[in-house]
C-alpha cells in the first residue's frame, strides 16, 4: 500500500513517479480518499518538476480508464475518429469537419466543451440553432453515430471522472499551465472515446494559450506520444492563430459561415483546416494512401452536397426541427436566427495592406459584446459578435468598412471600439499570406 504524502514528497523531489503509484494516486481522485489539500500539493508538485514521457503515458492510461469508456460495433473498427482543438478565435472547423468525415463513412463521436475567456465553444455555437441539444449518454450517443454518422455534444457524466476533479482544481491552484497535466486531461477524453484515430489542432499564436510555435511544438510531441500510448493512432497539426479563423466570431454567426463552407463556399483559411485535419484523420484510419487524397475526399464531399446533407440530418437527430434545420441548410438564416438589434461598421483610418487582425484583442472585443463568458456560470449571446469585412493580405482603402460588429447595446461599448481598431494593422508593404498549417507532427 502507497501513502499519499510519500508519493508527493517524491514527485516535489523531482523523482519518477512509477504506472502503479500514478495508477494508486488517480484512483484515490476518483475514491475520494485523497484530501483536497494533496490534490492541490500533488497538482503543484508535477507543474514544478515535470514528468517524462513515461509519467505523462502513465497518467493519461489512468485517467481515460477512471470511468466508463465508450465500446462501439465490431463493423465500427477502423472507422472511428475524432479531432481536438486547443482554442482559438472563429474557430468553428468541427461544424463543417464532423459531417464532412461522416460522409466518408466515418463514426465521429465529437465530445466538445463551451468557451471560457478568450477562446468560443463548439457548443455555445451549435446552441444558437433553436432546438439543439449537446446533452446525450453514451447509448444515446451510440444511436446518433448509427442513424447520422457524426454528433457534437457535450461531455458525459460518467466518462473520466478523475479528469473532472483534477481540471476543477487546476484552475484554483495555479497550475494550468503544466504541459504533462494539459496532455493528460485533452487526451484521456478523447481515448476513452475509443478511437481509432485522432487529429490534434495545435494553435499558436496571439490568439492561442500557446503563443510561439516552439511551445506548440512541446505539447504537440507530449499529446501524440500519450495518445499513441493509449492506442490511439494520432497526428498533431500546428496552426496559426494570429488572426480570428474566416470572417465571423461570434456564436450564430460562426455558424452561419460554417454552412458557407458545407455548400463549398466560405473563408479559404476555414476551408484549408477543414481539409487538412479531415485528410490526415482519413491517412491515420488507413482510408487513403495520403493526406492530399483524404484531403480531396473531403473536398469532394463538401462539394456534392453529402457533407450538407449530414449536417442537417445531425441537427434534426439532436433536436432542431426538420424546418428548421432546412432552411439552416438552405441558408435562410433570418428565419433561424435571432438578429442582434444594432450593426455598426467601423472605418479604417488609412490605405495600405492589411498584415494582422489580432485575434485576441478581437476575442476581447467579443467578450465585451456577450459573445463570450468570463465565468463558467455566465449566460452567453448567441446574436452577437463580428464579421470581419477584410482579412490579412487584402489591400483596403482608408474610408471603407473593414470589420462590422453585431451588437445589442446602443451605443456601442466605446471598449469595442478601441479594442477592435487596435486590432488591426495596415502597412504599405504588401503581405504574403502563407497557410494557417506550419507542420505536422506524427
Amino acid at each position: 500500500m502507497y501513502r499519499i504524502p510519500t508519493l508527493i514528497s517524491k514527485k516535489r523531489d523531482g523523482n519518477e513517479l512509477n504506472a502503479l503509484e500514478i495508477q494508486f494516486l488517480i484512483d484515490s481522485v476518483v475514491q475520494k480518499t485523497i484530501e483536497e489539500c494533496q490534490i492541490g500539493a500533488l497538482l503543484m508538485a508535477i507543474y514544478m518538476k515535470g514528468m517524462t514521457v513515461a509519467e505523462t503515458s502513465s497518467l493519461t492510461r489512468a485517467i481515460t480508464y477512471s470511468g466508463e469508456t465508450f465500446h462501439w460495433p465490431q463493423d465500427w473498427n477502423g472507422s472511428v475518429v475524432d479531432k481536438h482543438s486547443t482554442g482559438g478565435v472563429g474557430d468553428k472547423v468541427s461544424l463543417p469537419l464532423a459531417p464532412a468525415l461522416a460522409a466518408c463513412g466515418m463514426k465521429v463521436p465529437m465530445i466538445s466543451g463551451r468557451g471560457l475567456g478568450h477562446t468560443g465553444g463548439t457548443l455555445d455555437k451549435l446552441e444558437s440553432i433553436p432546438g439543439f441539444c449537446t446533452t446525450f449518454s453514451g447509448d444515446e450517443i451510440k444511436r446518433l453515430l448509427s442513424e447520422v454518422g457524426c454528433c457534437i455534444v457535450g461531455q458525459t457524466k460518467d466518462i473520466v471522472p478523475a479528469d473532472k476533479v483534477l481540471y476543477s482544481r487546476r484552475d484554483v491552484t495555479g497550475t494550468v499551465e503544466s504541459w504533462p497535466l494539459i496532455s493528460s486531461s485533452i487526451v484521456s477524453k478523447k481515448a476513452a472515446e475509443s478511437l481509432t484515430a485522432l487529429v490534434l489542432d495545435t494553435k499558436f499564436g496571439k490568439g492561442a494559450f500557446m503563443k510561439t510555435e516552439a511551445e506548440a511544438r512541446q505539447l504537440a510531441s507530449i499529446m501524440v506520444e500519450a495518445s499513441n500510448s493509449v492506442g490511439v493512432k494520432t497526428a498533431a497539426l500546428l496552426t496559426r492563430m494570429d488572426s480570428p479563423v474566416g470572417w465571423a466570431v461570434g456564436n450564430s454567426l460562426e455558424v452561419i459561415e460554417a454552412v458557407q463552407c458545407l455548400h463549398g463556399n466560405g473563408p479559404a483559411d476555414l476551408r484549408e483546416l477543414v481539409l487538412q485535419l479531415g485528410g490526415h484523420l482519413l491517412l491515420l484510419a488507413e482510408k487513403v494512401s495520403s493526406a492530399k487524397e483524404g484531403a480531396d475526399m473531403i473536398a469532394c464531399k463538401l462539394h456534392d452536397g453529402s457533407a450538407l446533407q449530414t449536417f442537417q440530418q445531425m441537427c434534426i437527430a439532436q433536436g432542431v426541427s426538420e424546418e428548421v434545420a432546412k432552411e439552416l441548410c438552405e441558408q435562410n438564416f433570418t428565419k433561424v436566427f435571432r438578429k442582434s438589434q444594432h450593426t455598426t461598421q467601423l472605418i479604417s483610418p488609412e490605405t495600405g495592406y492589411v498584415h494582422e487582425i489580432d485575434a485576441m484583442l478581437a476575442a476581447e472585443a467579443c467578450l465585451v459584446l456577450g459573445a463570450g463568458r468570463n465565468n463558467a456560470s455566465d449566460a452567453v449571446n448567441h446574436a452577437v459578435g463580428i464579421v470581419l469585412e477584410t482579412t490579412p493580405g487584402e489591400r483596403l482603402q482608408a474610408g471603407t468598412a473593414w470589420v462590422t460588429v453585431h451588437h445589442d447595446n446602443e451605443p456601442l461599448d466605446e471598449a469595442v471600439v478601441q479594442l477592435l481598431q487596435r486590432s488591426l494593422l495596415v502597412k504599405h508593404e504588401v503581405l504574403n499570406v502563407t497557410s494557417r498549417v506550419v507542420d505536422v507532427i506524427v
